[in-house]
């Protein structure tokens, strides 16, 4: 059951994380920087600090009271997670958004599922142990459900004549080389999240101690590596303010304008951290299990943002084998929830 819990939770969370950007599409007028910066703040400051306070007691001794060493990775890894993010929007640059999104999240699913627990020697150990092969067979399916949506993407935009050739695309600077190079770095970095949760089980240790209830232990984590995040971010942002004289955003237009960009930035920030609020809930219940978690919140985001396409029309007029390839990898990542779900009754 706990397990089952833990799945509800990721979906929640994945739920969040497909759905932010849509108040996003609301904003007017302002460059991606303004916004994406006016949105970070939400997310990665506000949200962090206001949901560890609300349900971390002693939110700031546990920050304190934690070796430097740990939040130094923690923080770390939150740096080069928010890396990971803005590598993805150039990616979707040189690749379109249906195979840059499949790449990356598929690299991201394989690498923060698998290398945590390899790392800490887990992960063989856990998959001997009865319902084991149940639980790889699960990420193994995940996966490939991931990169089957992706290639049903890639399909759809060969119908359009985006992905094709250079030359007819409308992919702008599409570029196979560099784009397969910046999803390679963007997926590893994109899996820091991961890293940066398990580094940090020792800043959860100080939280419980001071009563913390073990569903909201990873708030605490949260806050540190969304504060890497920031980090990397604000740089990006900053530079791309300055380089291209965008500062009278913040400022100009009105206060009608303003009111919304502020308003529609503000609640995609805070629809957005409630991917990883949901997320840090539902690995506290997965047990021995936790790592599969990220398998579960990619395998989700795909899921989800693909039924958001459908919703929103935007496989109208695709091929039948497009439509078939995407129905498949739907299937294969329900079935690897149901692989991993059968696995966990085992122990």
């Amino acid at each position: 059951m706990n397990v089952i819990f833990g799945i509800f939770y990721h979906l929640i969370g994945s739920t969040a994380s497909a759905s932010f950007y849509v108040p996003l599409t609301k904003v007017k007028k302002w460059a991606w920087e303004t916004y994406w910066l006016v949105n970070g703040i939400s997310s990665w400051i506000i949200m962090p600090f206001v949901f560890g306070w609300l349900t971390t007691p002693n939110f700031w001794k546990v920050i304190t009271e934690s070796e430097l060493e740990t939040l130094s990775w923690t923080y770390f890894f939150g740096f080069l997670w928010g890396i990971g993010g803005l590598t993805f929007g150039l990616a979707m640059r040189y690749l379109g958004l249906s195979l840059g999104y499949a790449l990356i999240l598929g690299l991201s699913a394989a690498v923060g599922t698998l290398i945590p627990p390899l790392y800490e020697g887990k992960l063989w150990s856990t998959l001997m142990e009865p319902g084991g092969m149940w639980i790889l067979a699960g990420i193994i399916t995940g996966l490939t459900g991931i990169l089957i949506c992706g290639f049903a993407g890639v399909l759809k935009e060969r119908l359009k004549n985006q992905i094709t050739s250079a030359a007819k695309s409308g992919i702008a600077e599409y570029d196979l080389k560099k784009g397969l190079t910046v999803a390679l770095i963007s997926g590893i970095l994109s899996a820091c999240m991961a890293f940066g949760l398990a580094s940090g089980k020792p800043i959860a240790d100080i939280a419980l101690k001071y009563g913390t209830n073990d569903v909201w232990q990873n708030n605490s984590i949260l806050f540190v590596i969304l504060l890497g995040g920031f980090t990397s971010n604000v740089i990006a942002c900053v530079y791309l303010l300055i380089k291209n004289k965008r500062g009278s955003d913040f400022f100009s237009g009105g206060a009608k304008l303003l009111l919304k960009n502020y308003s529609y930035s503000l609640l995609a920030g805070s629809i957005w951290y409630l991917q990883f609020f949901f997320y840090g809930m539902g690995t506290t219940f997965m047990g021995k299990y936790e790592f599969v978690s990220w398998t579960f919140h990619m395998s989700f985001i795909i899921l989800l943002s693909n039924i958001w396409g459908i919703y929103l029309k935007e496989w109208k007029g695709s091929s039948e084998k497009a439509k078939f390839t995407l129905i498949l990898g739907i299937i294969l990542i329900m079935l690897s929830v149901a692989f991993i779900g059968l696995g966990s009754t085992f122990s």
